[in-house]
């Protein structure tokens, strides 16, 4: 593979650079295949991403090297790049955002080696609006995947019996993510308390098995149902991101049938995906978290 290679992409020119650098050692997944990736995943996690902040997470000298979140959208950008401004009360200035809009800014985002997408719950243009709500479901050791789809299945019938939807996908990593999609007008002061109640009554119900709280010392053998992610300032890893993992690992839409099968087989390699294997889903099953995009759910009043 040539280090370096001037392209053309839907009319833009781009120049990809050290191509043939190897950014997952273990795996020898070089940076042409993170590029390629996501070009072949790009009609997938394109409407994801659109209109969204996106957040850079770089890995120059791959996953086993220094790696840094970049905010701000490099002021090297080539000019078609879209950017959106939002106010940061932390750094009482707005920071401009990086919109990846398009398959050109989402190959130049590759080139970068930003390895990760990482997204807010809300379009640029409504930053106080979320569309959706998530629990991060996060494992502390012994605790795997497998624990985490018994208590995503617990979240999934918790929304039912409120008449709403839910959806699953693995976080790339050693979690899973539930979404219940909202795409109506809603604000972070109602998802946030919502969804901090949903983690707490899932923690009384099942206290052996679920932890509401980030402390460290209660999260041995339980899962987390991270909620705290609802909220403005936060960002998610997307969907269809690579991991920067051992493995070029993916966060993956799945079905709760296969939610399920995790836990009946307890085995986490049921629910692990890498690139190639993504890809050949997308291509049979379609973009399994679509309906995330469009469904409108109005939350119930408490």
């Amino acid at each position: 593979m040539a280090a370096s290679r001037q392209v053309e992409v839907d009319g833009r020119e781009l120049k990809l650079t050290n191509l043939d650098k190897v950014l997952y050692p273990k795996a020898g997944f070089t940076k042409g295949q993170v590029i390629d990736y996501y070009a072949r995943i790009a009609p997938a996690v394109l409407p994801h991403l659109h209109g969204r902040p996106l957040t850079l997470k770089r890995y120059p000298n791959g996953v086993e090297g220094e790696h840094f979140y970049e905010k701000q959208c490099p002021s090297h950008r080539p000019e078609w790049v879209q950017t959106a401004a939002v106010w940061s009360r932390r750094n009482k200035a707005n920071i401009d955002f990086c919109l990846a809009n398009d398959l050109p800014t989402l190959v130049w985002t590759s080139n970068l080696a930003d390895l990760e997408l990482h997204t807010s719950l809300s379009m640029a243009a409504e930053i106080e609006r979320p569309t959706m709500m998530v629990f991060d479901l996060d494992p502390g050791a012994p605790a795997d995947i497998v624990d985490c789809c018994r208590v995503g299945l617990w979240v999934r019938d918790l929304f039912a019996g409120l008449g709403l939807e839910s959806f699953p996908k693995t976080s790339g990593s050693k979690g899973l993510q539930v979404y219940v999609p909202l795409n109506v007008e809603t604000s972070y002061d109602e998802t946030k308390p919502f969804s901090r109640a949903v983690a707490e009554l899932l923690e009384k119900q099942h206290p052996e098995q679920v932890v509401s709280r980030m402390t460290k010392s209660l999260r041995p053998g339980k899962v987390l149902v991270d909620w705290s992610q609802n909220d403005e300032h936060k960002t998610t890893v997307n969907v269809y991101s690579l991991r920067a993992k051992e493995r070029p690992t993916v966060s993956t839409p799945v079905t709760w049938d296969e939610v399920e099968a995790c836990l009946r087989a307890k085995s986490a390699d049921v629910l692990t995906f890498d690139s190639d294997q993504v890809l050949s889903r997308v291509d049979e099953l379609g973009d399994l978290f679509a309906p995330v995009l469009t469904l409108k759910q109005e939350l119930p009043s408490f």
